[in-house]
């Protein structure tokens, strides 16, 4: 299966390399000291009892063209960062295209309007 994940951090980073070796072919979309870090070392997942897991055989581009259609896209940023990347997820999309949303953390518009202590 052709997996493209948008953004490599905790969950992306996790998610990624754990489909990487179980043996789905991955893709990272993303962006500058990152996409020559994973380009130049693959990916590494450092477990809590410090087992180290590499998959060194990821692809990563800042390009969604150059990525293609994919089985399945898994959106692995911040709620407020989808903005930026919606025009470009599309180019990853095939006939049969599933997408996944994994966002996390809480975005920075949140307590706005709130009303409580913060």
């Amino acid at each position: 299966m052709k997996v493209a994940i948008i953004g490599a951090g905790a969950i992306g980073g996790y998610v990624g390399v754990k489909l990487a070796l179980a043996g789905e072919d991955v893709t990272f979309i993303v962006r500058g000291a990152n996409l020559a870090a994973i380009r130049r070392n693959g990916m590494r997942l450092i477990m809590a009892d410090g087992t180290e897991h590499v998959a060194d055989k990821v692809r990563a581009t800042s390009d969604y063209a150059e990525a293609g259609p994919q089985d399945l896209v898994i959106l692995a940023m911040k709620a407020h960062q989808v903005e930026a990347v919606a025009r470009d997820v599309p180019k990853l999309f095939g006939p049969d295209t599933a997408v996944v949303t994994m966002q996390n953390g809480i975005p920075y518009w949140y307590f706005h309007r709130h009303g409580g202590p913060l």
